[in-house]
């Protein structure tokens, strides 16, 4: 008796989004989340572009802290992109002794409180920490430094550009960098000039997230490196003290992280649509 062919494979079809009117339950709980999501946002806009409180983003501490929250933040992103993108490539092409183990660590700072990152991190870089005491008595003082700031959002933002380039890093067949390793690449050259271009969107999607994530810093800032004005107070700093002193200041620079991290949202989903190939009908 001849043997059976084996069952041809078929690939998983993606799952499009009915057109059809949903349950009326399904919609009223819906929009209810979808109404506590956009309400608070959508009342502090309107709050903050009101002239009177739009001039108080011309304060110096203003200004001070929206200048310092770029420059660490673009640290931040460029530590993120040298460092993240290895160990992304690492977790999705290899597999070695401790890999859950790493995993874990990379997913910890995502769900750990960002109090506990500050005072981990002060334990481990403060002046009497467990690497802080030796770089202190060769001169080197980093707890409460700008260099905390950034090591700080270091710390809590590079997971969400690891996940989402990690992802991205697999979903790449390694059937293209094998076509061009026979081309004559090197396996350097694969990733460069192969790998990275198919998995650009994961990695500006990631980092993204990791920029923003960075921006809205603010529990293991303070705790790692203070608030000091011009120094450590970044924008989420600066709200913070504005509260108590000026809540104008305070409302005009919510409202402009707001934008700032909504748009950049945005521009991740739209372009990320505008790449996915079209469904079928």
């Amino acid at each position: 008796m001849p043997p059976r062919p084996a069952p041809k494979r078929t690939t998983p079809q993606r799952t499009t989004p009915q057109r059809i009117a949903p349950p009326p339950l399904l919609l009223l709980a819906a929009s209810l989340l979808i109404l506590f999501l956009a309400l608070p946002v959508a009342t502090l806009l309107l709050r903050a572009v009101r002239p009177e409180v739009l001039s108080a983003l011309t304060l110096p501490t203003a200004i001070d802290a929206l200048r310092l929250s770029l420059l660490t933040t673009s640290l931040t992103l460029v530590l993120t992109l040298l460092l993240g993108t290895p160990l992304a490539y690492l977790l999705a092409r290899y597999t070695f002794p401790g890999k859950r183990l790493v995993e874990a660590l990379v997913d910890l700072p995502v769900v750990l409180p960002p109090v506990v990152a500050g005072v981990a991190l002060l334990l481990v870089f403060g002046r009497r920490g467990l690497l802080g005491a030796p770089l202190a008595e060769a001169g080197i003082d980093l707890a409460f430094t700008t260099t905390a700031v950034v090591l700080a959002q270091l710390f809590v933002a590079s997971p969400f550009y690891v996940r989402a380039l990690k992802v991205a890093f697999a979903a790449v067949p390694r059937s293209v960098e094998e076509a061009a390793r026979i081309d004559g690449a090197d396996q350097l050259g694969a990733i460069r000039h192969v790998t990275l271009p198919l998995a650009l969107p994961g990695m500006i999607e990631g980092s993204v997230l990791a920029w923003a994530r960075a921006l809205g810093e603010f529990g293991a800032t303070i705790v790692f490196a203070g608030s000091t004005a011009g120094r450590t107070r970044t924008m989420p700093l600066e709200i913070y003290a504005a509260l108590e002193r000026d809540l104008d200041a305070a409302i005009a620079t919510s409202g402009l992280l707001a934008v700032a991290a909504f748009a950049l949202f945005l521009a991740v989903r739209l372009t990320g649509r505008a790449s996915e190939p079209p469904t079928a009908p």
